[in-house]
């Protein structure tokens, strides 16, 4: 395992938990982050580890932390709230951000993982989503700043990967829930509940016949570990293969948190896909890697975690 570890993105829902699994594991871990869309609260636990320390740094910045094994890129915007918001920050870090760190990286030997999405492939027309399907992306859509953000990082990961000889790999990552998601960031479990947890109707787009398929964020992270170990520099899908609709998903939301509230049918946003699931064949194959956690058992998981904040939200309001 590497030593000395850069996790961009520290501060973010799936950094916060990558930080968490490698400094269980022994490494040394420096947290990378600007706290655009970052939460300082989600490493709160970690302020007295020896073995991790935070930088607030854009990496869209040059940069240079010293001699590190591995580099694990998660920097991004990674919602629609968020994306939409920051347009070009996002496109900023995807290309400026994703080369400097891969600078790094081929400047002191280390391993390279970068976070890569299923929004690659657009609203596809290949269902389930097999790496080698190159997509159905609108690049100038509304959802294009993010999409084409994260397609140009693959493209700049697999050029160092060509030319300067770097230890990559790519993960497209799969609709991911979970403790410390943000519970505005207008994703489909965050809506959901914390919508029933306050007793408002849940927001569907169109009939909620659009299916989404939901990796619970310990799964995620244990399949990101193993891809990072391994000898493959083509992309890989982690995701959990289940596939659900959108209305089956808010019922499970309102049964897990017994909630009796009604659900609000709203018109589809444009280019939003209508299909979404992972083929993990390959994850299967190269890393003997697949989702342990059902939607049911991770909801109950991550109720807390919203319970805490609607609770946190009334107390604040009460003040």
């Amino acid at each position: 395992m590497p030593k000395s570890i850069i996790v961009t993105g520290a501060a973010g829902f799936l950094g916060s938990h990558l930080c968490d699994y490698l400094l269980g594991e022994g490494a040394t871990v420096i947290g990378v982050d600007n706290l655009c869309t970052g939460n300082r609260r989600n490493l709160d636990h970690l302020k007295n580890e020896p073995r991790f320390n935070f930088v607030e740094q854009d990496i869209c910045t040059p940069f240079d932390l010293g001699a590190v094994d591995y580099v694990f890129n998660f920097a991004s915007p990674a919602s629609p709230v968020d994306y939409s918001r920051l347009g070009v920050e996002t496109l900023q870090v995807g290309s400026a951000g994703t080369l400097n760190t891969l600078e790094i990286a081929r400047k002191y030997g280390a391993g390279y993982l970068h976070a890569s999405t299923s929004e690659c492939y657009g609203d596809p027309e290949v269902h389930p989503q097999v790496e080698t399907y190159w997509g159905n992306v609108n690049p100038v859509g509304p959802r294009s700043v993010y999409d084409e953000a994260k397609r140009f990082s693959e493209a700049a990961v697999m050029a160092y990967h060509k030319y300067h000889k770097v230890n990559t790999h790519l993960v497209r990552i799969f609709n991911t829930y979970g403790p410390r998601l943000q519970s505005n960031d207008g994703r489909v479990i965050s809506n959901f509940m914390m919508q029933a947890l306050r007793g408002e109707p849940l927001t569907v787009y169109g009939k909620g016949s659009q299916t989404r398929s939901f990796c619970f964020v310990s799964d995620l992270i244990e399949g990101i570990v193993r891809l990072s170990r391994s000898n493959e520099a083509l992309p890989v899908n982690i995701g959990n293969p289940v596939e659900w609709t959108i209305l089956e998903c808010a019922h499970e939301v309102l049964s897990v948190t017994g909630s009796k509230a009604k659900i609000d049918f709203r018109e589809l946003p444009t280019d939003d896909p209508t299909r979404r699931r992972p083929d993990i064949s390959k994850a299967k194959r190269l890393l003997d890697w697949e989702p342990k956690v059902s939607l049911r058992e991770g909801l109950e998981k991550s109720l807390s975690f919203f319970q805490d904040y609607v609770a946190s939200e009334k107390s604040q309001a009460a003040n």
